[in-house]
């Protein structure tokens, strides 16, 4: 497996290359975390007790963030919090799912890393600070997803090889 990535950063053009030392095995090891991270996330919130409610975080823990306005108005529309309340498990499963065996890869990035800004803003009093652990999540998902880490040891770098991909390879900027 040769995988190499070429970047210009700061005017100069630089290769990364996946396979020098233990590089590889270390981002491999950063996407399976980050998968199981979101799979367990949104599997928990199915096997919970009681059945899964976003409202109370979004009009309550949410008060003084940037998002608390757009949160509160969202609970307060029956018809979006029910799509809310059943797209948060269900995206966390699949965000995870996806990226713990590495398929569709950075569509599934794109996805999880959208729900880390929301968690982020939610999140944030910025009493200590612009960094926690939700900024953290945000750029686990932009690693994976810039650097396409389903193509190391994931199924993505099976299906990229397919005659399908290659006739149509638009489908490598979700895959990866």
């Amino acid at each position: 497996m040769t995988t190499n990535a070429q970047v210009e950063m700061l005017g100069q053009q630089i290769e990364f290359n996946y396979n020098e030392g233990l590089t590889g095995y270390v981002l491999v090891l950063v996407r399976l975390l980050t998968g199981y991270w979101f799979l367990h996330a949104g599997v928990t919130k199915y096997l919970a007790a009681e059945p899964f409610n976003a409202a109370g975080w979004m009009v309550g823990a949410t008060q003084g963030t940037l998002v608390h306005g757009l949160l509160a108005w969202v609970a307060g529309v029956p018809i979006l919090m029910e799509l809310t309340n059943f797209m948060i498990p269900l995206g966390e499963v699949l965000i995870g799912l996806g990226i713990l065996v590495g398929a569709l890869t950075r569509l599934a990035a794109f996805f999880g890393g959208f729900l880390m800004v929301f968690f982020y803003l939610g999140n944030a009093d910025f009493a200590h600070g612009f960094v926690n652990g939700d900024l953290f999540g945000l750029m686990l998902f932009a690693i994976i997803g810039t650097l396409a880490l389903g193509r190391i040891y994931g199924v993505d770098a099976i299906i990229e090889k397919t005659e399908f991909v290659r006739q149509r390879p638009a489908l490598r900027y979700i895959l990866g």
